[in-house]
């Protein structure tokens, strides 16, 4: 099956007008140089790697770290109707058993890849190992210090599904745990008040990502640079942020861009349980939250994850003055490349699963491919 007159956003990060081909639930031939009378016109429309969201809670009232298998499945419907066709769920701050069971969901969807759901690329373990004082909606009760024998047997018994694994570097033991975390999956700087120096040494030791920029971790100060300036120093580290409009203004999203570049940043939803609800109490790793508005937020008045998906967050990032194609990039290529997926998704070339998505030039979704077959 061939598409011609499209726009497509090519591995190289530029959007290019011609035709691509899927057999097989792969991409085959892209821009060939003819395609066959019989292909699918899609009359100049804009064609994008499916988006890829490495931190994502819940949505349609389930929650990854409930361990329930149908919310799972849930959840991942929801996503690829929104043209997110990967993702990486991510649990929240609870004891080890708790999460252990809801990484044996996660597994049992990698091993099913049930019709209609976006690809399950791994997991973000989002917490325990984090600060007291930066916990933001993370639960305080079941906060601990770095734990790499603990960690270690949750990544095995996921069959290595942990792609990511958050830390606060000023934690006692933490540039110990990034050092031999590093060998298994990405580490990331997260919930953290950490100073330059601690941060710096995480980064050094092989820190490569950092969670939700701005947000559960110190501003940047002159005098007191801390984890920001020390993580754009690091040409390794990439920057996951949060741009439902809510969590980071706008010109911060812009500063963010400039800072670390296109090929640096990452955008997220961080979206709960009540993505795609109505306003009201929900719940996160343990406490109520409360939509109204499109906002959620702890009792105490302390935001929480966001309600947005990741398709609009792209759509906003393009809104808020993010270049197309860097905005693109950060949804698809760099996520990938963050759980270590970009072999098989993240781009439109040949051999790499056909997941993409067609759009209007305003990026009004018109249709969601999933290796393939059409997401309706």
């Amino acid at each position: 099956m061939f598409f011609q007159n499209a726009r497509i956003f090519t591995k190289d990060f530029r959007f290019v007008t011609g035709a691509f081909q899927v057999c097989d639930g792969v991409f085959g031939a892209v821009l060939p140089d003819q395609a066959p009378a019989d292909a699918i016109d899609l009359h100049g429309a804009t064609v994008i790697p499916g988006l890829i969201d490495i931190h994502n809670h819940g949505n349609s009232g389930a929650d990854f770290s409930d361990g329930d298998y149908a919310g799972l499945e849930k959840m991942a419907r929801y996503l690829a109707s929104n043209g997110v066709t990967a993702f990486a769920p991510a649990s929240m701050t609870l004891p080890y058993d708790v999460l252990s069971r809801a990484f044996a969901t996660a597994k049992r969807l990698r091993q099913e890849q049930p019709v209609g759901c976006a690809y399950l690329a791994g997991i973000q373990m989002e917490g325990p190992y984090f600060s007291e004082k930066k916990k933001g909606a993370q639960n305080g009760a079941y906060l601990k210090a770095p734990d790499f024998e603990g960690f270690q047997k949750l990544y095995e018994d996921c069959d290595a599904l942990v792609r990511i694994v958050d830390v606060a570097p000023e934690l006692p033991g933490a540039a110990e745990f990034v050092a031999r975390a590093k060998a298994l999956c990405t580490v990331s700087v997260a919930h953290t008040d950490s100073d330059y120096d601690h941060a710096k040494a995480a980064f050094d030791a092989g820190a490569t990502h950092l969670t939700h920029l701005y947000n559960a971790m110190p501003g940047i100060h002159h005098r007191k640079p801390g984890v920001i300036p020390a993580a754009v120093e690091n040409s390794n580290v990439q920057a996951e942020i949060i741009c439902d409009g809510l969590h980071v203004h706008p010109a911060s999203v812009r500063l963010a861009f400039s800072m670390f570049g296109g090929s640096r940043m990452v955008l997220i939803s961080d979206a709960l349980r009540c993505c795609g609800m109505p306003d009201g109490e929900y719940e996160l790793g343990g406490q109520p939250v409360f939509l109204s508005g499109g906002v959620a937020r702890l009792a105490d008045g302390t935001l929480a994850g966001s309600a947005t998906n990741l398709f609009d967050c792209m759509k906003n990032a393009i809104r808020f003055g993010i270049a197309e194609a860097d905005a693109v990039r950060a949804a698809t290529w760099n996520p990938a490349c963050a759980v270590g997926a970009n072999d098989i998704i993240g781009s439109i070339e040949p051999g790499k699963r056909a997941d993409f998505v067609i759009c209007d030039t305003d990026y009004q979704k018109i249709a969601v491919y999933l290796a393939g077959k059409n997401c309706k």
